[in-house]
């Protein structure tokens, strides 16, 4: 488990560049236009051998009736719920607002470690002015720009030093996580139920039933696994109440910390773009995954149902066409345990190992067939590759102008490399260095 910090404060106060700073990516939208920020927003960050999780708030605004004031509110407070260390940030240039000080006092009722920021001390004298926000009552106040950068290593410095030690579970070391997401009301906690032979998890026909992750132990033909059950997530616009929020954040954990991710589709309802995100944020930490179609005793069958149910999701899903998908009932215990006899598969791809004259065999032969595109009067050429990393797999190709190699090419790499090594529902790294 990852420690967390929130980022919190009033609207425009910068949290958004201060998050696209701490994370190096311009992940959140950032505009001059107060409460641009309505959904919180999920990153990892590093510092001094620290990782750690960053979630950027919308502004916090008090007043009751309206529907996105009120859930920017609840962001925050969910925010502050699941975070270890809150980030408080403020404007050094306005100086403390009655809004600073609504914020403050939500802040002071929990029981968490506080550091308070000032943005905007773009200069001298602007740092000096930070000492007014001493009056919060807090031992902490750092001064820097999120636009330039200044001042935010000495922040950081001291954050990774009250973050909590990252704590796993010494009976779950080295046992496979299985991680079963999708949507809410996909059956999630029915298959869960049916694996364990044990309701663990209320089943219900309300979405959103399961508010939080229930992880649990299950043996299958001699081996042990951890299966968690997290809550569905919802379509953003639909997010309405606090606890939806939690469940977020415990799904976004579920997906980075488990072996293998089970994307579950309801298959009446079928394959939505908010499926094809998640599956996004698994192939982006390098997970395992699985697409399982449940509820197919549901469906109405006809000649190659299954073949043209797949094709249909494999369109939606291109550059993904090595995550296996299976068909399921929960309900009837139709094949369940296919989910995690394909488990087991994945999770030997994952460290599937392929020696170096193997590789370069492949190389020659592929290049053979498609020879390397020129690089102006330069032939472009592979020295040799090398698998440098498994669980995940990672490859290393050692050549000449790496960075001018198309990626046309890298793409038909990546698809000789599947059809000569298949790594089953395992996302691949191809790394291409100049020797």
């Amino acid at each position: 488990m990852l420690p967390v910090v929130a980022i919190v404060g009033r609207p425009n106060v910068g949290k958004s560049t201060f998050f696209n700073r701490l994370i190096g990516e311009r992940q959140a939208i950032v505009h001059d236009q107060t409460g641009v920020t309505r959904d919180r927003h999920y990153g990892e960050s590093y510092w001094n051998n620290r990782d750690f999780t960053l979630i950027d708030t919308g502004g916090y605004l008090p007043e009751r009736g309206n529907v996105i004031v009120d859930g920017i509110r609840e962001q925050i407070e969910i925010a502050i719920l699941e975070a270890d260390v809150i980030i408080f940030l403020v404007d050094v240039v306005q100086g403390i607002t009655d809004l600073d000080q609504a914020v403050a006092s939500i802040l002071r009722k929990q029981n968490k470690p506080v550091l308070v920021v000032a943005n905007k001390a773009d200069n001298t004298e602007r740092s000096w002015q930070a000492s007014e926000f001493y009056k919060f009552g807090y031992d902490d106040v750092f001064a820097l720009s999120s636009i330039t950068g200044t001042g935010t290593g000495e922040l950081l410095d001291h954050l990774v030093t009250i973050l909590p030690l990252e704590v796993k579970d010494a009976d779950e070391e080295g046992i496979p996580k299985i991680a079963i997401i999708g949507r809410p009301n996909v059956g999630k906690s029915s298959l869960v139920n049916a694996l364990l032979n044990d309701e663990r998890s209320i089943v219900t026909d309300i979405a959103g039933t399961t508010r939080d992750s229930i992880n649990s132990r299950l043996s299958f033909q001699g081996n042990t696994y951890i299966l968690v059950d997290t809550a569905g997530l919802r379509r953003k616009s639909k997010v309405a109440e606090n606890i939806e929020f939690y469940s977020a954040v415990r799904t976004a954990k579920s997906i980075r910390e488990c072996n293998v991710a089970v994307l579950l589709i309801d298959a009446v309802q079928g394959f939505e773009a908010q499926d094809l995100r998640i599956l996004r944020d698994a192939e982006r930490f390098n997970k395992g995954v699985i697409v399982a179609l449940n509820k197919w005793d549901l469906v109405e069958k006809e000649t190659n149902t299954v073949k043209d149910y797949e094709k249909k999701i494999r369109d939606k899903m291109p550059n993904m066409a090595y995550i296996p998908i299976i068909t399921i009932s929960a309900v009837s215990r139709q094949r369940i345990f296919k989910v995690i006899e394909m488990v087991d598969v994945v999770i030997s791809e994952r460290h599937k190992k392929i020696s170096t004259s193997e590789l370069n065999k492949f190389m020659e032969r592929m290049i053979s067939e498609r020879p390397l595109p020129g690089a102006g009067d330069k032939q472009r050429k592979i020295k040799y590759v090398t698998q440098v990393k498994a669980n995940p797999p990672v490859f290393m190709f050692f050549m000449n102008n790496p960075e001018s190699l198309p990626a046309h090419y890298r793409r038909f790499i990546e698809n000789r490399f599947r059809e000569e090594f298949k790594f089953i529902g395992v996302p691949i790294t191809l790394i291409f260095r100049e020797k």
